[in-house]
């Protein structure tokens, strides 16, 4: 007779160790989403202590790394400013210390380049015939992406005027 229940799944240490190594072979990873895939396996927490702290000593896990991959990535690829990077990394329990040091990772002057790029490219786009929505479309697209809003109006004074948002 079949039980009512669906049955769980128990998987051992040593083959959780191996999907975890996989796991952060495949992409860089954070002790944060490590732990929650763990949980997600029903696994003890004496068994994620354990296997958290192997992939450290094995070098498959770390959070500098792991902060300044996901900082140029973002930035690069996402063209998120730093607020949102910050943002992001907080979420996933980064220290301030390595969210310091990934923010260095990204250079000043490709930070504003990208900006400028963004800010241009954005402006074709918007069909906006009034000037102060145009302005609000183009200031909340940015800030959305995590751009600092000093930055934001001095591109929005430089491309569209000095009109009041």
């Amino acid at each position: 007779m079949s039980s009512p229940f669906p049955q769980k799944s128990f998987v051992s240490v040593t083959e959780a160790t191996k999907k975890m190594e996989h796991y952060c072979a495949y992409q860089e990873r954070c002790h944060y989403e490590v732990v929650e895939k763990l949980k997600g396996m029903n696994m003890i927490p004496e068994a994620i202590d354990q296997i958290v702290t192997h992939l450290i000593q094995e070098n498959y896990l770390n959070e500098e790394r792991f902060a300044k991959s996901y900082a140029r990535g973002k930035f690069n690829i996402k063209k998120w400013g730093r607020n949102r990077i910050v943002r992001e990394l907080q979420l996933r329990q980064i220290s301030v210390f390595n969210i310091k040091s990934a923010l260095k990772e990204i250079q000043e002057g490709d930070y504003l380049d990208t900006l400028d790029e963004l800010a241009r490219k954005r402006l074709q786009q918007i069909r906006e015939t009034n000037i102060h929505k145009k302005k609000r479309k183009l200031a909340d697209y940015l800030l959305y992406r995590g751009w600092e809003s000093h930055l934001v109006y001095e591109k929005l004074t430089e491309l569209i005027g000095d009109k009041a948002v």
